[in-house]
């Protein structure tokens, strides 16, 4: 079956995302549509490898995988350093590629090394999990964390290319399936109410992971993805709408030490705390507000947060790459497919929108 294909224009290049089931083992015929370099140095992770290494390797067979760890408290300099000496022991020059097959950590993380490794080589995602197929691949967006806070460390580096196989998310667990739709969600509730209705009526299907549905919302996400980056490369306006739920979210990641929620848990919960903000303000209506509530709960049970203080997340808040000039930027909707960007949310209704999520303390 020829994939769909999206092509994502940004500032330095044009790039292909190509979506169908099956995609990845002919992974080498769609690097040669994209015009990918023969010297290819592929990046993955031992718990990948164990799922898909044998799709990969008969695909790409004279490449010999780099496995890194994966998972949030391994997104840090000093993994992409271990990237950097195989790397420079391997040879490679400013003709390879590093294609990077995993979730978004591992993408964020091989993204950055190949952002910076002799000032840029070429990188393709080949994305493992939903969440990266529908958001972390796409957009040029690499980086690592530091302790004090999430994606603090990074760079814009455009990949050559994105190989988005929905087949390969047949072995993801069922919670990293859920974090992944959370995204979604964030899609529709930002740009496309008929895609945030498909998500509600098309829910237990998508968990069974029926291949249409898969490739529909992959695609549609992808799409909504290339339109914004399109239009706002540097996230100097527009594409800040890609950071609805990421506010509260990434605080609750940090305070949490990475340990706790999934990313898109985090930003499950975010969407919840950005959405009682803007029904508080009566920007959402009680509807929309409803449907938004009800179809993240429908996904399943979130990790618990109520143990956590208001007084840390509104701190690791005022730490995150969104306050601009002291400020902090929220990012609120107006409805399902709509939203705005505010600047002038009080602690007072952080406090009382953390309370939707069971996080309460001194008002």
């Amino acid at each position: 079956m020829e994939p769909t294909r999206i092509d994502v224009e940004s500032a330095t290049r044009t790039y292909p995302v190509f979506v169908a089931h099956g995609l990845a083992a002919a992974m080498d015929r769609w690097l040669s549509e994209a015009e990918v370099g023969d010297r290819r140095f592929l990046v993955s992770s031992p718990t990948v490898w164990a799922r898909h290494g044998k799709t990969i390797q008969a695909a790409l067979p004279k490449v010999e995988p780099l496995l890194v760890p994966d998972g949030e408290r391994s997104k840090t300099l000093h993994t992409v350093s271990r990237i950097y000496e195989a790397l420079i022991r391997a040879g490679a020059d400013r003709r390879s590629t590093i294609v990077a097959v995993g979730g978004g950590v591992l993408g964020d993380t091989a993204g950055f090394a190949a952002a910076t490794y002799l000032r840029g080589v070429d990188l393709v995602h080949v994305p493992t999990t939903l969440l990266a197929q529908v958001d972390s691949a796409v957009g040029g967006k690499v980086g690592v964390n530091h302790p004090l806070g999430k994606n603090l460390i990074g760079a814009f580096h455009p990949p050559a290319a994105v190989i988005a196989d929905p087949q390969l998310l047949d072995t993801l667990p069922r919670r990293e399936l859920r974090a992944g739709l959370y995204e979604v969600v964030k899609y529709g509730v930002i740009a496309d109410r008929p895609l945030f209705d498909r998500l509600v009526d098309g829910l237990p299907d998508i968990f069974e992971r029926k291949p249409e549905l898969l490739v529909d919302i992959v695609a549609a996400s992808c799409r909504i993805k290339a339109d914004v980056v399109a239009a706002d490369e540097r996230e100097g306006g527009r594409r800040r709408i890609l950071n609805f739920g990421h506010t509260a979210g990434h605080a609750l990641e940090a305070v949490t030490r990475y340990r706790r929620l999934r990313h898109g848990e985090a930003v499950a919960y975010g969407m919840l705390v950005a959405a009682r903000l803007a029904a508080d303000r009566r920007l959402m209506s009680k509807g929309d507000h409803a449907a938004l509530t009800e179809l993240v709960g429908r996904m399943g049970p979130l990790p618990s947060v109520t143990d956590l203080s208001p007084a840390d997340l509104l701190a690791a808040m005022q730490r995150d790459k969104k306050v601009v000039a002291g400020r902090l930027h929220f990012v609120l909707p107006r409805g399902i497919g709509d939203t705005v960007i505010v600047d002038d949310v009080t602690e007072k209704e952080i406090r009382r929108a953390l309370g939707t999520i069971g996080i309460r303390g001194r008002a």
